[in-house]
C-alpha cells in the first residue's frame, strides 16, 4: 500500500500546485473524438494553417469562409484519423528510411534538395517536424488504401478481353518507341540537283555513323530537326504518335539500330531506335531450365566435409551415373530432391547471383564444377533454354491495371463514406 499512497500524494500535490495559479492557461483542447483517437484543437489549428498557405501562394486560389474551411478541416482530419486507426490495428508501418525517401522525391519534385525544401517550408510558417508526420500519415493512409482496393476492386477476365478489343484498348497496350531523328533539310522549291545534293549529305552522315560517330553529337551538328538540341530524341512515343514514315520502321528496328537516309517532302531522315518498351519488348523472356544438387554443412557436417561430398558426387555424375539420381539421395533441397533436382523453368532473377552466374556460364547439358553460395555447395545442368512470349499476357496486366486505376478513385470515394458513416464522431467545438 506504501507505493499507492505515494502515488496519490503526488497526484494531491500536483493539484494543490495548479491551484497556486488560478491564472493558468490550457494549452489545448480536443476538439473531436473519433471512435478510440481524439483530435486536438491544435492539429486543426496547424492544418487550417497549412491549407490557407497553399490556396493563398495557388494562382487562382480563393480562400473560403473561416467556418467552412474549419469544418472542411476537421472532415478531413476525421477521415484520416479513421484510416490510421485502421492502419494500425493491421501492423502498417512507415521507417525513417521510407519516409526520407519520400520526402527525398518532393524535394525532387520541387527543384529543391532536402535542405532547401525544408527551408521553404518554414519560410512559409509551417512546422517540418509536422510536416514530416504528415507525409508518413499520408504514406500509411495510401498502403491501407491499396490493400484495401486490392480486395475490393475485381475485375473478370471477361472484362479484360473487352476491353483489349476496344480502340482506347489497343491504344493503351501499344508499345512505345523512343526514337532519336537528324533531318537533312530540302532547300524550299528545291530542284533535282539541289534534292540531289542534300541525298548526298545524308549519305555522307549515314557513313559517319557507321564508322561510328555519335548520333546524338550529329544531330546537335547537322539535323535541321526541332529536336536537334536534344539529340534529335523525339522521346518517347506509340506507333500513331510517330511520323508516319517512321511508324512502320521504327517496328522492325533492334534497339541501337540506325535506319535511313529516308526521303520524304522536306528532306532525308536518318532514325535511330534507342529504346522500346511494350508487350513485344517486354513480353518475350529468356528462360532456363536447370537441375543442381545441394550439399549444406551442418552441425554434423563441417563446412570442408560438405565440399568434399558436393565434390565427390559431382564426379560421380560426370562418370556417367544418373544426375536425378544422385540428386534424389542427397541433395539437401527437399523442394526439388523428389524431382532429381529439377528447378523448372524460371527467368533471370529467380536465383542468388553466384548460381545465376553459373547457370547463364554453362553449356547446355555439361555438368557444372562444384560452386558455393550461400546456401551451401552446389553444381548443376542446364538442360534448356527458350525464349518464351508473353506479350498476350503482358497486354493483359496493362489492360488489368488501366482499368483499375479508372475504378480506384470511385472505389475509395464508396469505401471511404462508408467508415466515416460506421464511425463515432463527436465534434466537441
Amino acid at each position: 500500500m506504501k507505493h499507492l499512497v505515494l502515488l496519490v500524494t503526488g497526484i494531491i500535490l500536483l493539484s494543490s500546485s495548479i491551484a497556486c495559479y488560478p491564472a493558468l492557461i490550457l494549452l489545448d483542447q480536443i476538439a473531436v473524438i473519433v471512435d478510440s483517437d481524439v483530435i486536438m484543437q491544435s492539429e486543426v489549428k496547424a492544418r487550417t494553417k497549412a491549407i490557407k498557405t497553399q490556396i493563398s501562394n495557388s494562382p487562382n486560389g480563393t480562400l473560403p469562409a473561416d467556418d467552412v474551411l474549419t469544418a472542411q478541416v476537421i472532415e478531413r482530419l476525421v477521415v484520416e484519423s479513421l484510416q490510421i486507426q485502421m492502419a494500425d490495428r493491421r501492423g502498417i508501418r512507415v521507417s525513417d528510411a521510407e519516409l526520407n525517401e519520400a520526402l527525398q522525391s518532393i524535394s525532387a519534385q520541387n527543384g529543391l534538395n532536402l535542405t532547401q525544401f525544408r527551408q521553404a517550408i518554414e519560410q512559409d510558417g509551417i512546422s517540418y517536424p509536422e510536416m514530416r508526420d504528415q507525409i508518413r500519415r499520408e504514406l500509411k493512409m495510401n498502403r491501407l488504401q491499396q490493400g484495401i482496393m486490392r480486395n475490393r476492386i475485381r475485375i473478370s477476365e471477361q472484362q479484360i478481353k473487352n476491353f483489349l478489343d476496344t480502340e482506347v484498348g489497343g491504344v493503351i497496350t501499344a508499345d512505345e518507341y523512343r526514337v532519336a531523328h537528324i533531318l537533312l533539310p530540302n532547300p524550299a522549291d528545291a530542284n533535282a540537283k539541289q534534292i540531289a545534293a542534300v541525298k548526298q549529305q545524308a549519305d555522307a552522315v549515314r557513313k559517319r555513323l557507321d564508322e561510328g560517330a555519335d548520333f546524338q553529337s550529329l544531330a546537335v551538328e547537322r539535323s535541321a530537326g526541332k529536336n536537334a538540341l536534344e539529340g534529335g530524341d523525339l522521346g518517347w512515343r506509340k506507333p500513331g504518335q510517330l511520323p508516319t514514315m517512321f511508324s512502320d520502321v521504327a517496328q522492325e528496328m533492334e534497339i541501337g539500330e540506325v535506319r535511313g537516309p529516308i526521303k520524304s517532302g522536306s528532306g532525308y531522315h536518318l532514325i535511330k531506335l534507342i529504346q522500346k518498351r511494350g508487350a513485344k519488348a517486354e513480353g518475350n523472356v529468356e528462360q532456363t531450365r536447370v537441375r543442381h544438387v545441394l550439399v549444406r554443412p551442418s552441425e554434423i557436417r563441417t563446412n570442408e566435409e560438405a565440399r568434399e561430398l558436393a565434390e565427390s558426387l559431382q564426379e560421380e555424375v560426370v562418370e556417367g551415373r544418373a544426375f536425378d539420381e544422385i540428386a534424389k539421395l542427397h541433395s539437401d533441397d527437399p523442394g526439388s530432391a523428389l524431382s532429381g533436382g529439377d528447378l523448372g523453368w524460371s527467368r533471370a532473377g529467380v536465383f542468388v547471383p553466384k548460381f545465376e552466374e553459373m547457370m547463364n556460364t554453362l553449356d547446355l547439358n555439361k555438368v557444372s564444377p562444384v560452386f558455393r553460395t550461400e546456401h551451401g555447395y552446389h553444381f548443376l545442368e542446364v538442360t534448356g533454354r527458350r525464349v518464351e512470349d508473353f506479350s498476350e499476357r503482358f497486354k493483359q496486366r496493362q489492360a488489368e491495371n488501366y482499368l483499375r486505376n479508372q475504378m480506384f478513385d470511385e472505389e475509395l470515394e464508396a469505401w471511404l463514406r462508408e467508415i466515416r458513416e460506421e464511425a463515432f464522431v463527436e465534434i466537441r467545438s
